[in-house]
């Protein structure tokens, strides 16, 4: 039953906390002395190794639990690089309930393969909105954190229908090895009605098997990098994001990796949205100018989430100036803002940078991803010093009897008793649900308005093109579809319905009916003044014969 409960999640933020939060972070034993097994010779190199492992909680583990051919490594040197076992099982031969409950198969039926785009999804005019963006031809609500690979490969927008499930249907709910799961029906494989989209710097946020073959930032010098050949990155790729995303495997220290995500914090770690008191709790360790991760001394499952829940750019696109392409040769295509939905539009026009144009506006727009962690922040839940892992990866017991955060990440309305009521004891379980759903419904209410003005602008725009209004009036009603959609898109792309932070949802939606409305008038009264030009034009006299 345990099994079955936990397997309702559907994610909603970052994989929080990946085995050691807090059950094996906060009441671990204490470390155990380090073992006599030879690893000094490894220290003699990996100094930056030994600095995170001993007097940790993984102090007593032998390199060789976690690296194969390390005999070779030592006596052959560089030449033959020791084997990293990337594998969750690894982790979860110690941590077993962490390890089911994250492959726990959710049957939860508002998690089965849901597009937003159609009338009961998060964005019903979405293919008229995002009119000329790939994510027309999919954009699915997202499912655990053990399909995020195998989701993204099968997508319909996803290089042409190229990758399937194994069997059909029947297997869609299937975990384990993403290549026991799907099949590649080829390079010559193109279903109708589907995109050729995916690029190597969103595979690698997924997954954690390139992290020893992907340099900081996707630079040149790794197996792979930004320019890669998809398709190359595709096979690579056998299993979702893992403990070591969130959890150093040396030292069981709470860290992150996100190579995007530890830059942003770099350039600006007393002010960013993570900082308290004018820093950032996260120590940057560069290993050999390759990769670098950011350890903290307190689990801070804001940080670790967001490797994954944020707005970022992984994609090409076009500068605004002059129209020039942004290729995957610019770290543009993998970038960070950290900032919310009130300030991204500027901060996307500040680096020259925009997705794509609408088909029918020719508007430079943005296609958000992700946005949780920013959303969150500065809400009243991260005022109180709330984190993710509490609300989305809640204290359960396990069949042994012993309490463990429940690796599945669930939407708390699911678990309520665990998720909210453990902070809100006045409250009931209907009272929880009832108040959860009553802020996600007031926020689709405004979604549904701010998406009727944004059509109205859009077919308002048609019509002054065919009427003849001056390409003045018609930039000017470009920028104010700009505004219009970054103040609504967010919301489609952000997975709590607003309820991350209500307040900054209802400013922001309301932000984006305010300029739609502003243009529909601009429009419109462009329009009537050709209509009454063209009324007030004298007639021209036929010609005697």
């Amino acid at each position: 039953m345990l099994k079955q409960k936990l397997a309702t999640a559907v994610t909603i933020v970052g994989i929080g906390a990946l085995l050691a939060i807090p059950s094996v972070a906060a009441k671990a034993k204490p470390a155990a002395k380090p073992a006599k097994d030879g690893r000094e010779t490894c220290y003699a190199c990996h100094t930056e190794v030994k600095s995170l492992k001993e007097n940790s909680k993984h102090a007593a583990i032998a390199c060789t639990v976690c690296h194969d051919k390390t005999k070779e490594h030592l006596e052959k040197g560089p030449d033959v690089k020791p084997v990293t076992k990337i594998d969750q099982a690894v982790c979860g031969s110690c941590h077993k309930n962490q390890y089911e409950s994250f492959y726990a198969v959710h049957h939860d039926p508002t998690g089965a393969r849901k597009e937003k785009g159609i009338p009961a999804g998060r964005s019903p005019l979405q293919d008229k909105l995002l009119a000329g963006h790939g994510f027309t031809f999919e954009h699915a609500e997202p499912r655990g954190h053990a399909y995020m690979v195998v989701d993204q490969f099968a997508v319909d927008r996803f290089q042409g229908g190229r990758y399937q499930f194994k069997g059909g249907w029947k297997n869609y709910d299937k975990v384990g090895k993403t290549w026991d799961i799907l099949e590649d029906r080829g390079p010559n494989a193109k279903l109708p009605e589907t995109a050729m989209a995916g690029n190597p710097t969103c595979i690698q946020c997924k997954s954690s098997d390139l992290i020893l073959q992907w340099k900081h930032l996707g630079e040149k010098g790794g197996k792979f990098d930004r320019t890669s050949n998809v398709n190359d990155v595709v096979k690579a790729i056998n299993n979702p994001v893992g403990c070591i995303h969130c959890h150093d495997p040396h030292g069981a220290q709470p860290r992150i990796v996100r190579d995007g995500l530890i830059a942003a914090i770099e350039k600006d770690p007393a002010k960013n949205i993570f900082a308290k008191n004018g820093k950032t709790d996260l120590k940057v360790i560069d290993f050999r100018g390759f990769r670098k991760i950011g350890v903290m001394e307190k689990t801070d499952s804001r940080m670790m989430c967001a490797q994954c829940h944020v707005e970022y750019n992984c994609n090409p696109g076009t500068q605004r100036t002059d129209g020039k392409p942004v290729t995957f040769a610019d770290a543009r295509t993998n970038h960070f803002p950290l900032k919310n939905s009130l300030q991204l539009l500027e901060h996307y026009r500040s680096i020259d940078f925009f997705d794509f144009k609408h088909a029918v506006t020719g508007a430079k727009l943005i296609k958000f991803q992700h946005p949780e962690a920013e959303t969150y922040a500065g809400s009243a839940h991260d005022k109180a010093g709330v984190q993710c892992h509490q609300c989305h990866m809640p204290q359960v017991k396990g069949k042994d009897g012993k309490k463990y955060s429940t690796h599945g990440v669930v939407k708390p309305i699911q678990m309520v008793q665990e998720s909210c009521i453990s902070c809100h004891k006045d409250y009931t379980p209907n009272k929880a649900k009832f108040m959860i759903e009553t802020i996600r419904n007031y926020t689709k209410g405004k979604m549904r308005k701010s998406e009727y003005w944004l059509a109205q602008l859009i077919d308002t725009f048609a019509v002054a093109q065919r009427e003849g209004v001056s390409p003045t009036i018609l930039d000017q009603a470009r920028l104010k579809h700009e505004e219009a959609h970054a103040l609504w898109e967010y919301w489609t792309a952000e997975n709590s319905d607003g309820f991350h932070n209500p307040e900054q949802a209802r400013q922001s939606l309301t932000g984006s009916i305010s300029a739609s409305k502003a243009g529909v008038k601009l429009l419109n009264d462009a329009i009537m003044a050709v209509k009454q030009s063209k009324k007030e034009e004298p007639k021209k006299e036929e010609p005697k014969k």
